[in-house]
Formats: C-alpha cells, sequence, structure tokens
C-alpha cells in the first residue's frame, strides 16, 4: 500500500514552523485501509439515492469511526473524506482511487483543514493551506498567503470555483464567510457575503459550484429544523446572491446537517449529518433537490 503524506507548515508568533508528518505518525492510528472488499462501477459501485437520502456506502466508507466531509475529484476516479478513529481519536485524509476498474482504499495522510478539490483537480484546499497534485500523489502543504493566514481569522474549509473565486468560512470572526474573486488577473482582498448569508450560528463549511450558479453552506438559524442546517443561494443575473434557502425537510433534520459537496457531474449532493455528538455518517442523495429550489429569474 503506497502512503502519500504531507509536510504541514503552522504558523506561530516566532515565525515559521515545518513539521513532518512521517509514516510513523501514520502508523499510530489504529485505522487500517480494508482493500479486501471488491469495489467497482461509478461511485464506489452504490446504488444511486433518489431525492431521500441515503448513507453511502454502509460499512465501506461510513463505519463505526467518524466519516465526514465527502468529495470526488473532478474525473470521478478518486473519493476523498475524512475519517476519526474512535480508538485513537486521530483524524486522517482517506481516498478511494478506482485503479482497473476497483476502488482501492489508502490513507493520504494526516486531516488538515476540510479538505476540497478544485474543479480542475491540480490543487487540493486545505483551509489556509494548499497542496498541488504530482505524479506520486500531494505535494507538501503551503501557505495560501498572507491575505488568508491572518491570526485574527479561523479558516476551516476553503472551496474554489472554476474562475478561481474563493469562498471561505471563519470561526474566529462570529463565524462568517467571506469571499476573494480574481479581476483583471489579481486576486482582491475577501469581503464578507451578505447579510443574509452570515445569519444564525455555526455559519461554516462553504461549497461554491464550480460555475459559481449556487453556494450551499451549513448553520443553525431561526426557523431550521433543530441543529445546524444546509442552505443554498444561487447567484442572480446581477451577480448579487440570493436569500438563503433552507434545503428542506427532505434533507435536513434535528439532527445536525453540515459539510456539503456536489458531484463533478452534478448529479448528488453529499453531505454530514451528525446524530449525536462524536459520530458523524456521510449521506448523499440525489441533486435534483438543488433544481427545485432554483429561483425564475
Amino acid at each position: 500500500m503506497q502512503i502519500n503524506y504531507l509536510r504541514t507548515y503552522t504558523f506561530c508568533p516566532h515565525g515559521l514552523v515545518i513539521l513532518i508528518f512521517s509514516l510513523l505518525l501514520i502508523s499510530c492510528n489504529s485505522y487500517r485501509p480494508n482493500n479486501s472488499v471488491h469495489l467497482e462501477g461509478a461511485y464506489l459501485g452504490q446504488k444511486p439515492p433518489g431525492l431521500v437520502p441515503e448513507a453511502f456506502a454502509p460499512g465501506i466508507v461510513n463505519t463505526e469511526h467518524r466519516d465526514h466531509n465527502a468529495f470526488f475529484s473532478p474525473d470521478m476516479s478518486e473519493f476523498y473524506f475524512t475519517r476519526r478513529d474512535v480508538k485513537s481519536g486521530k483524524w486522517s485524509l482517506i481516498v478511494f482511487k478506482s485503479e482497473n476498474d476497483q476502488w482501492r482504499e489508502s490513507i493520504v495522510g494526516p486531516r488538515l483543514g476540510r479538505p476540497l478539490i478544485s474543479p480542475d483537480g491540480q490543487i487540493m484546499h486545505l483551509g489556509k493551506l494548499y497542496s498541488e497534485r504530482t505524479e506520486s500523489g500531494w505535494s507538501e502543504a503551503n501557505s495560501l498567503g498572507p491575505m488568508f493566514d491572518r491570526e485574527d481569522w479561523g479558516i476551516m474549509r476553503l472551496t474554489a470555483s472554476a474562475k478561481g473565486t474563493y469562498v471561505f468560512d471563519d470561526y474566529k470572526s462570529d463565524d462568517v464567510l467571506r469571499i476573494s474573486i480574481i479581476k483583471d488577473g489579481k486576486r482582491l482582498a475577501p469581503k464578507k457575503l451578505n447579510s443574509d448569508i452570515n445569519s444564525g450560528k455555526w455559519t461554516a463549511h462553504p461549497f461554491i459550484a464550480p460555475d459559481e450558479s449556487y453556494l450551499i453552506w451549513d448553520s443553525e438559524r431561526e426557523g431550521g429544523y433543530g441543529d445546524s442546517d444546509l442552505y443554498i443561494s444561487f447567484r442572480q443575473e446581477n451577480g448579487s446572491w440570493s436569500k438563503a434557502i433552507n434545503l428542506g425537510a427532505n434533507i435536513n433534520t434535528e439532527a445536525r446537517e453540515a459539510s456539503a459537496s456536489v458531484t463533478p457531474d452534478g448529479k448528488y449532493l453529499f453531505f454530514n449529518r451528525t446524530v449525536r455528538p462524536g459520530d458523524g455518517d456521510i449521506f448523499w442523495v440525489d441533486a435534483k433537490i438543488i433544481e427545485r429550489l432554483r429561483p425564475d429569474y
């Protein structure tokens, strides 16, 4: 089994400290990949759901561990998610890769931020860090630079569009979402999204569509179904964002729904559901639920 690990950069008042997470660190995690299960076909060989969410790959992806934050690579040949081992308490980034029509599981390395892959498949965003795709896996993790590496910002998840627009959360600033666009070839300083998006509590974990037609995030707010719910805002013709729309009772429950992503083929919405503190499973549902909410302009 090949394990690709990341060199991570952590920042402190005394300067840059480089910590190399070696294979020894990964081996301390009691979780081990299981390649004895034969998986072939699209979506790890799982039967696609309808408009009612279903747990994804029970016993394979959803296990006794805490499984979160699922996403596919743009070519749909890699499926990533994060896992917190119930015995060791350590978080790992797991990948299933489709090779010779069979999916095989391996550990990428320790979890950094809430990872997502850019629409071109070449960058993995890791909160305020990023890693570049290499021939053997992923490069060392690098800082996005001083515009994002601020001590007063707490970035958990950063999502990118095909145009290079960034949307990210900030748990150190009253749980807000910020957006940074590219104009005339230059990245502009991040700005807070509108007050309707940035309302409620625990606003976090954004996902922007590659074409920027919509934005999904989670938040706990008045009129919701209990704990954090998933919300969506659609891009309007004038470039502004529509009023936040709750994804509804088919998706949201009294439990905590969070960390959504849509498959690159646009067919399925993935998200976390946490019924009890400390646990969590990955669910998927037909993405037609999104189109049913899209306003007619």
